[in-house]
């Protein structure tokens, strides 16, 4: 079983940062793909980027150049970097977790935290 809490969430100009954390329970989170998406009400939730166990990176491709994601296994957080943020970019933002391979849709993971809502302001 895991649990993720995310924070870091806020109101934010266009053109600023934010950094988002996920921070996990459980002692086998290094181990898992952690991903984050993004969801506007009323339509449908979609892929930010993902980290693997090992180190990989997937990104969307509206966020490429602009987030970075990391993890610490030490501290069982991941985190979401977001700079040069676009209006567009208003949304809830969630993390989760799976096993295995990174995976590009939300189906696929197990696990998820609550969201933190996320407001760029143009």
């Amino acid at each position: 079983q895991v649990q993720l809490v995310e924070s870091g969430g806020g109101l934010v100009q266009a053109g600023g940062s934010l950094r988002l954390s996920c921070a996990a329970s459980g002692s086998t989170f290094d181990t898992y793909v952690m991903g984050w998406f993004r969801q506007v009400p009323g339509k449908e939730r979609t892929f930010v980027a993902a980290i693997s166990a090992s180190g990989g990176i997937t990104y969307a491709e509206s966020v490429k150049g602009r987030f970075t994601i990391s993890r610490d296994n030490a501290k069982r957080t991941v985190y979401l970097q977001m700079n040069s943020l676009k209006p567009e970019d208003t949304a809830v933002y969630s993390c989760a977790a799976r096993r295995l391979a990174i995976l590009t849709t939300g189906d696929g993971y197990r696990y998820w935290g609550q969201g933190t809502q996320v407001t760029v302001s143009s």
